[in-house]
């Protein structure tokens, strides 16, 4: 193993050390415990393991979605052994934990599990006594507490010999002798149409006990990974196929944030960390090690349970005080996709039931500085959904959530909403669609939904959002945009990847606007807007925009990953440049103004870029910063992600603009309608594997030949775009052509006006009351709006009453986030001390967009605007992301 002494995880690149060319993980089941009371989340999980043909190599399907098969999850009561023995049977296995979480027991064969809380370093006491020529199965870990780790003995469940094939005869003397090895690896081959079946045997399996032969597995955990050797075994065809791992996360361990929610309720959830979720559970990060999941999780009653998931659960009572809840994937993903949140949420509904209605109210207000009280609101499920069936939306209603007999918030799950298209004119399916369009799955063995007639034609899946209390109201603008942005998503790139959507509000202290994971999309209460309840127009263009771009992360970002995560710009960069096409169409534009609100966006987006590069390093303006090294990694297959670590990267979007361009830039090139189909043929050939930009570019050079006659060839593209810092020439000419567009010339002539106002107070005296002159301001957009104020923002001076106009005439203070935003930093600039509780109200509900701010209110050198940054930090740092934190800790203190 590499050293890793010299890493320093606030600047260094992150590491990637599993051995992925040895030996994959093709499934994990999970059996977590929740506790809130110690923030940390017990319990184990069992890796299914697979080595690969040989030293170095890899098969062909071990580089995209289907590298594996299989998936599990436990009906409710349909084990052999029952929901009551089972969770008895963990408890034995990975050490005693009393009911109410507080404790957590290490059992033998670990020096001082608590004294290791505070070390990098933790090591079974046998370790020392293996051997470098012992193989090392390499996991990526950090900030666990490994208690236990063993071999996992299958044999002993009783279903194996019967469902699979052969396993009889290898016990009954076979020459190869491993009957554990051989069951599991069919286990792991069984075709997708038994993925039922498969599913619960590993499910079975997951539960059995540990081998006791007396060949105990040892392991030693440093700072970034999890080493695991069996004495006498040299080779990962050797090593166990099954093992299991007993841990417990620690409170502050990168991966998942605890915190409370806008009603001040305890939750926790996985944040998107740059180490992804190697702070939750050992796992391979590489993307490469494409696996699938099941996982069981035991929260307490009142809360729910959204994770990464196929179906919607049914959460199953264990004892008086926890629920058990099942979730399962059987599309091999990368761990990091991997998504959980618990919290006391509840579901949004077109009209909230009544016995909510006086909560909502009260809690309407919420907000950092309202520590409300986090007393239960029970109603029944038929009140729940009351709202639904008289309103213009169909319910799909799945199997009701049986709850303890305490609070019953987690009832809101019963339901999946299809809103209603049909009344504009438009269906929730599409039967076009039905016919066969020559899709050829071209990766691993899984039920692909691409291969699903009756996908085909789905338009809008079941969908469900979930939000604290007092942002129910707010959060009906989601409800009512999702059917059209999911609609518009279908016709633009056909099938949807999942099955099933759940769209979380996360808590304030979420450090961006959204993240898409498998089955679920995490959304910032930014995006909602902050006008009052009710009134959502005003945030309509931003929580539409934002949606269809977490939309499109379901095909590039998920179904389609990037095969070297120093490619960000193949998600963020495509996710970026679709929205605007699936929100326009969501919108049901016309041509015209399609291109008229694209053009205004890219201007706005060049402003951006342009200003971001000005003030990085070069480095981290690189889309592609390996270069010819795109992909490779070392014998084992560990590798590093460049620059992943560096805080400074967490607030650039360059992958984000620069991608987006380049994708305008091949756009132009061959036709933008041309080009939008070209995506639908790309999808449909690369769905389930992972790629580079070269196997994006390379098809669409063959696809339109004419490019590379014209001297666009791969290497041209290469060295404008993706291998050098800066902004290439066409984006600089082309940014010319968006300054003069329609849009924007309105825009000029509305800022004209502002600034001959302010000039018209400028050098008069104050005493004498004055007639303003009447102007008449033209209406303009929200993006127009943000494009004026960033216009205003060059004005070296702009008068008090301007300012107060300007407040006045846009109702400023109730626009949408990238409004509210562009009119703090006009406040700050010119000292407005009007509204410097707009500043404060921006800073305390709005911190995915918020850092950039402190640093405006301390540079300026004024003593009321530092005061005002230094207030904010100590009433929200607390909840602040741990990244976000630390720069704005520097900035202020």
């Amino acid at each position: 193993m590499e050293p890793d002494g010299d890493l320093n995880p606030d600047t260094d690149d992150l590491p990637l050390r599993a051995n992925t060319n040895h030996i994959l993980v093709r499934h994990y089941a999970l059996d977590l415990t929740v506790h809130f009371d110690r923030k940390v989340i017990s319990g184990s999980v069992v890796l299914f393991l697979k080595p690969c043909p040989g030293p170095g190599t890899k098969a062909e399907d071990d580089i995209g979605p289907g590298t594996g098969v299989g998936a599990g999850t436990v009906e409710p009561g349909g084990s052999q052994d029952g929901t009551g023995k089972t969770t008895a049977r963990m408890e034995d296995m990975c050490g005693t934990r009393e009911r109410d979480g507080a404790k957590f027991q290490a059992v033998s064969g670990v020096e001082s599990l608590n004294a290791a809380k505070t070390e990098t370093i933790q090591s079974s006491h046998l370790w020392e006594t293996t051997s470098d020529d012992d193989f090392t199965l390499v996991l990526d870990c950090c900030d666990l507490d490994v208690s236990k780790v063993e071999e996992v003995d299958i044999t002993s469940v009783s279903a194996i010999s019967g469902l699979l094939p052969g396993l009889a005869s290898e016990r009954s003397g076979d020459s190869s002798g491993n009957p554990q090895a051989t069951s599991i690896q069919n286990l792991i081959s069984m075709p997708s149409s038994q993925w039922k079946q498969r599913n619960q045997l590993f499910s079975l399996c997951s539960r059995a006990a540990g081998i006791q032969d007396g060949s105990s597995l040892h392991f030693h955990r440093d700072r970034w990974s999890l080493q695991v050797r069996k004495t006498g075994v040299a080779s990962p065809q050797e090593f166990p196929h099954a093992l299991r791992i007993c841990y417990e996360t620690r409170p502050t361990g990168g991966s998942v944030r605890w915190t409370k929610d806008q009603d001040s309720r305890v939750c926790v959830y996985t944040a998107g960390s740059p180490i992804n979720n190697r702070a939750l559970f050992p796992c391979q990060e590489p993307p490469v090690a494409m696996s699938t999941w099941q996982a069981t999780v035991r929260a307490p009653s009142e809360c729910v349970v959204l994770m990464s998931g196929e179906e919607q659960t049914v959460p199953i009572e264990d004892g008086d005080t926890r629920l058990i809840w099942n979730y399962y994937v059987t599309m091999p993903m990368p761990a990091s996709t991997f998504t959980l949140a618990v919290g006391h949420w509840r579901q949004v509904t077109v009209e909230i039931p009544p016995a909510l209605e006086a909560e909502v109210r009260d809690r309407t207000h919420c907000g950092n500085l309202a520590k409300l009280a986090a007393g239960p609101g029970e109603w029944t499920e038929a009140e729940l959904v009351s709202g639904l069936g008289s309103s213009t939306s169909q319910v799909v209603k799945g199997s009701p959530l049986q709850t303890g007999s305490g609070d019953q918030t987690t009832r809101s799950g019963s339901a999946f909403c299809y809103s209603s298209l049909e009344d504009d004119g438009l269906s929730v399916t599409d039967y076009s669609g039905m016919v066969d369009d020559g899709i050829s799955c071209s990766h691993g063995d899984y039920p692909c939904r691409f291969a699903e007639r009756s996908a085909r034609s789905q338009r809008v899946i079941p969908h469900r959002v979930f939000g604290p209390v007092c942002l129910l109201r707010k959060a009906q603008t989601i409800l009512q945009l999702l059917p059209r942005c999911l609609a518009a998503a279908h016709s633009v790139l056909g099938v949807h990847p999942f099955p099933r959507l759940d769209v979380l509000i996360v808590p304030a202290g979420f450090s961006s606007l959204g993240m898409a994971s498998p089955h679920i999309i995490f959304l910032s209460q930014t995006v909602l807007g902050a006008g009052s309840p009710g009134s959502w127009e005003n945030g309509l263009s931003l929580c539409g925009s934002r949606m269809c771009h977490e939309i499109a992360h379901s095909w590039f970002g998920l179904v389609i990953g990037a095969r070297d995560w120093t490619e960000e710009w193949i998600s963020e960069g495509f996710a970026t440049y679709l929205e605007d096409i699936i929100w326009a169409q969501a919108q049901q534009l016309s041509l015209q103004e399609t291109a008229e609100q694209s053009d205004l966006k890219a201007l706005l987006r060049w402003r951006r870029l342009s200003d971001e590069l000005k003030n990085s390093e070069e480095a981290l303006q690189i889309l592609r910063p390996n270069m010819e090294n795109t992909g490779q990694v070392s014998e084992s297959g560990s590798s590093t992600v460049k620059h992943a670590l560096n805080p400074d990267k967490a607030f650039m979007q360059v992958h984000y603009l620069k991608g987006y361009f380049l994708l305008r830039f091949l756009a132009n090139q061959v036709g933008e309608q041309q080009f939008t189909d070209f995506f639908r043929l790309f999808v449909k050939k690369y769905h389930g594997r992972l790629i580079l930009s070269q196997d994006f570019l390379q098809m669409l050079l063959i696809a339109f030949p004419d490019m590379e006659r014209k001297g666009l060839t791969l290497s041209a593209i290469y060295a404008d775009w993706l291998d050098r810092p800066g902004i290439p020439k066409w984006l600089y000419e082309r940014s010319a052509v968006w300054s003069q567009a329609r849009l924007v010339e309105e825009v000029k002539a509305e800022v004209v006006k502002w600034i001959l106002l302010s000039q018209s107070h400028q050098g008069k005296g104050r005493k004498r009351k004055r007639i303003e002159p009447k102007v008449n301001y033209k209406e303009v957009t929200s993006e127009q709006l943000v494009m004026l104020l960033e216009l205003l923002l060059e004005e070296e001076e702009l008068s008090v009453a301007t300012m107060h106009a300007l407040q006045r005439t846009y109702n400023l203070q109730n626009q949408d986030a990238e409004v509210r935003h562009r009119w703090c930093e006009l406040v700050v600039k010119h000292a407005y001390t009007q509204a410097y509780k707009d500043v404060e109200n921006f800073l305390l509900h709005d911190q995915a967009m918020g850092v950039y701010l402190y640093g405006e209110l301390m540079v300026q050198e004024d003593a009321e605007q530092q005061a005002l940054a230094s207030r904010c930090l100590s009433l929200v740092q607390e909840e602040m992301d741990q990244s976000a934190r630390r720069v704005v800790v520097e900035m202020v203190l």
